[in-house]
């Protein structure tokens, strides 16, 4: 059972959220406040493509597979203790830049910045629901849900800002200050709180679903170089299947699995999982582009790529505080989930017509319906999967909520980053382009639209906006698909929201009564004393 946390007094949770939430924007600023510096580090260190790329990703990718495991580590040894180590770590990180920085050591920092998110983010969320009161829980997981989504466009308006007066390095720094400052709250304000008899001791599935993920990621970055068919790239995916198939094989087998597969059985939380990945694979992506779009077609700075970008928190927090809470008790989870996806969709359809000559208030209505889109996907998301499991799972359900938002991010960042660099380089027109220059321009985007010859920038720029419009319909096809496998579920399933039903831990919510029955019981017998006592 979880130790401090339930005698966790109302005070004492007033002041560990502020902390927790910024611990929380910390880790997710670093994802986009990175983006708007792209163009700044492609011309600085001569970056191609593929480079930035993974720059970008493997800060998710790291995130993305270490978060099962992370999630674990915190209910073994305590959330608090967590939270501590990867904000120290995230700190150090983002100091190293400012004495090196070429490609390479960006790419390690990168990732070394994403091990210290996946320590910090599933603790954020499971010390919330297992530390808060239950009347003000899901009013916590919301707001939770909120910050998670807004902190990319914070991360946006700290980059313009300090791109603004300073160079690219200062991002880091930022982060950098960021995590300090989290880390003191940390220490003073945020509870401990831990399960170590309930956590998972799974090395092997741990191992598995890292080395799955990795390699899945790899291939879709490497793709655009190497060839979508090519020999090198479907072995790549290959071996990430076989590993992925090996790792659930091994999690059904496992007596402690990393991720219990009977969980899956729970449509509140498979749904969940699927709505979070869906939108995050398109929310990433989308962000990963569209800035590069503001900066190197409307040839926006930094900061007022940022104020750009406005319209999407406005329309984002406002729909996860206002309208999310009131339909969920009208619609449910699923359906709700839907319909967000659903808005998203269009919004990304409505969005990838965007050219150099779009006006900016077309952009804008884009931004807002798509922030609103988000704001009711993901709180009902969140919720589903936080009360499929019960308190002492709390850092397992973080986990695959953080997994699901991270895989689905870092998965979009490399698809959607291949399928325009792919049509870029299809529809750059050579012709306009010198011998001397063609493969520098083909290399890089940024490169070609900062040309000295106009014809090399005209030819960059046509070929940049056809690629970031078939990466927008890809992005929006596959919320769509998502949304209407989430609507034939709400279709199929009662539209009230399941209610929890109550375990012996102090009428936590355990698992959806909507829920099928659990698989093999696999507790064990000092397991099932606890539960008795």
């Amino acid at each position: 059972m979880s130790h401090p946390t339930s005698s966790t007094s109302h005070t004492s949770t007033r002041a560990t959220l502020p902390v927790i939430l910024l611990a929380l924007a910390t880790v997710v600023s670093a994802v986009s406040s990175l983006l708007s510096a792209l163009p700044s580090i492609a011309v600085d260190t001569h970056a191609s493509q593929t480079q930035l790329t993974w720059i970008v990703d493997a800060y998710a990718l790291a995130f993305a597979s270490l978060l099962l495991p992370a999630g674990a580590l915190g209910d073994r040894f305590g959330r608090r203790r967590t939270l501590m180590v990867g904000l120290a770590i995230f700190a150090v990180a983002g100091a190293v830049p400012l004495i090196q920085d070429d490609t390479t050591t960006l790419i390690v920092v990168r990732a070394a910045m994403g091990v210290a998110a996946a320590l910090v983010m599933p603790a954020t969320l499971s010390t919330i629901t297992s530390s808060f009161p239950r009347e003000r829980r899901e009013v916590a997981v919301a707001t939770w849900a909120g910050v998670a989504a807004v902190g990319a466009v914070l991360g946006l308006f700290i980059a313009g800002f300090v791109l603004r007066w300073w160079q690219w390095h200062s991002v880091f720094l930022a982060s950098a200050v960021m995590a300090v400052v989290a880390l003191i709250g940390v220490v003073v304000a945020v509870p401990e709180s831990a399960a170590p008899d309930e956590a998972s001791n799974d090395p092997l599935g741990a191992l598995l679903s890292v080395s799955a993920l990795v390699l899945f990621v790899y291939a879709i970055v490497e793709a655009p170089t190497t060839g979508w068919t090519s020999a090198s790239t479907l072995a790549i995916i290959g071996a990430s299947v076989v590993l992925g198939a090996l790792f659930l094989a091994w999690e059904a087998r496992a007596t402690r699995p990393l991720l219990a597969l009977r969980h899956f059985r729970n449509v509140g939380f498979s749904s969940g999982s699927l709505s979070l990945a869906a939108m995050f694979f398109g929310f990433f992506g989308f962000i990963l582009l569209f800035l590069q779009y503001l900066q190197l077609v409307r040839g926006y700075s930094p900061l007022e790529a940022a104020c750009a970008m406005l319209p999407l928190p406005l329309g984002l927090m406002p729909a996860a505080r206002g309208m999310a809470p009131r339909l969920d008790g009208r619609l449910g989870q699923w359906a709700q989930s839907a319909i967000g996806l659903g808005t998203m969709a269009a919004a990304l359809w409505w969005l990838s017509r965007a050219d150099g000559g779009t006006s900016y208030w077309v952009v804008a209505i884009g931004l807002f319906v798509l922030g609103v889109g988000g704001g009711l996907a993901m709180p009902a998301a969140t919720t589903a999967i936080t009360k499929a499991l019960p308190k002492a799972e709390q850092g397992v359900a973080s986990a695959v909520n953080d997994l699901s938002r991270e895989l689905g991010g870092a998965v979009g960042i490399a698809a959607l980053s291949s399928v325009a660099t792919s049509v870029y380089r299809d529809h750059l027109d050579l012709r306009a382009i010198p011998p001397q220059l063609r493969h520098l321009v083909l290399e890089s985007a940024a490169a070609g639209t900062h040309a000295p010859v106009a014809g090399v920038r005209s030819a960059a720029l046509t070929a940049y906006t056809t690629g970031l419009q078939h990466g927008l319909l890809t992005a929006a096809g596959l919320l769509a698909a998502a949304a209407l496998v989430l609507a034939a579920s709400a279709l199929l399933r009662p539209t009230r929201s399941p209610r929890p039903v109550a375990t012996v831990d102090q009428g936590e919510p355990a698992v959806s009564a909507a829920a099928p029955l659990p698989g093999p019981d696999r507790r064990t017998p000092s397991m099932l004393r606890r539960e008795r006592s």
